[in-house]
């Protein structure tokens, strides 16, 4: 009886052993205002599930650095791997090796170039990049009567938000109602505060003093701001938009600097993240592509999104 007893937890133990799961995640960059509230909100996620550990791997903007991070933690066994590119293209050959060892992986918010065609057992989680810039543009459009000039501060090149983000910007600029709103230049500051204060400065400098910022994200955004006021422009002479809703920025709109941003949810995609990669792992079904609504936030309804992000 004693031996029959001993062996029937002995393999209680294995069998809890078996099903818990260790997931990669590869983070784009852990300095990035935005990704470490995601970042905190999978731990925060995981946290409340049983046997559920997150691994996680800075990838400090370095593709190659991201790549070996994706093939360590196939070598190592993850059960699961979650990657937030540092370059939207690179992701073709992450999937393809993952596909290869049998891997689960999901792409959080930028999406790879074959995100309509992900091998079995890989998905996406994110947000519509375009509708972020159309959003924003179509808020600037109206605060400005749908005249001026304005220039577009660009995240880094190459990326699906980047990429989106512009896009809805022009595509709003293009309607009849915005049309008279001409951007006189668009750079990149490649998501960043401080090149958004460079920039800036760099535009002011040589005589553009725009009536509008379009900008990518919040963090070039506050960049933005900081330079304009150092340079002594009135805020209230110049329209500023981001993306993102994050805290820093939620106080600038509160201070009256911020005009625009749009809420991208970091919550929301974490968690879904995880959800998605565990059906995936128990052979359920799921969802190759799952979308997390963005939402306009102004001035009239920021205290909705102040503790949001």
């Amino acid at each position: 009886m004693r031996k029959y007893l001993l062996g029937g937890a002995l393999a209680a133990l294995v069998a809890g052993a078996a099903q818990a799961e260790t997931i990669g995640v590869s983070m784009a960059l852990f300095d990035d205002n935005w990704q470490t509230v995601l970042r905190n909100n999978m731990q925060e996620y995981a946290a409340t599930l049983d046997d559920v550990t997150l691994q996680f791997e800075d990838a400090s903007g370095d593709i190659s650095r991201q790549q070996s991070q994706i093939d360590n933690f196939i070598a190592s066994g993850v059960d699961g791997i979650i990657v937030l590119l540092v370059d939207a293209d690179s992701g073709a050959a992450m999937s393809a090796a993952a596909a290869g060892a049998g891997v689960p992986l999901v792409f959080v918010n930028l999406m790879p170039p074959n995100g309509d065609s992900l091998p079995d057992k890989q998905a996406w989680v994110g947000s519509d990049e375009v509708l972020a810039g159309t959003l924003q543009a179509q808020e600037i459009c109206k605060r400005l009567g749908g005249e001026g000039e304005g220039v577009i501060m660009l995240g880094l090149l190459g990326t699906s938000g980047q990429r989106g983000r512009t896009e809805g910007v022009r595509n709003v600029l293009e309607t009849p109602e915005c049309s008279g709103i001409t951007i006189v230049d668009e750079q990149t500051a490649n998501y960043m505060r401080t090149p958004g204060i460079d920039l800036m400065t760099n535009w002011l400098t040589s005589g553009i003093r725009p009536a509008a910022v379009f900008s990518n994200n919040d963090e070039m955004a506050l960049g933005a701001i900081q330079a304009l006021k150092a340079s002594g422009v009135p805020m209230d002479e110049v329209v500023v938009g981001g993306v993102d809703a994050t805290k820093d920025a939620m106080a600038a709109m509160a201070a009256g600097d911020l005009d625009v941003t749009v809420f991208q949810n970091a919550e929301g995609q974490g968690i879904d993240s995880i959800d998605t990669m565990q059906k995936i792992i128990k052979g359920e079904p799921y969802e190759k592509k799952t979308f997390v609504p963005f939402e306009l936030v102004t001035p009239e309804n920021v205290a909705e999104y102040e503790a949001r992000n």
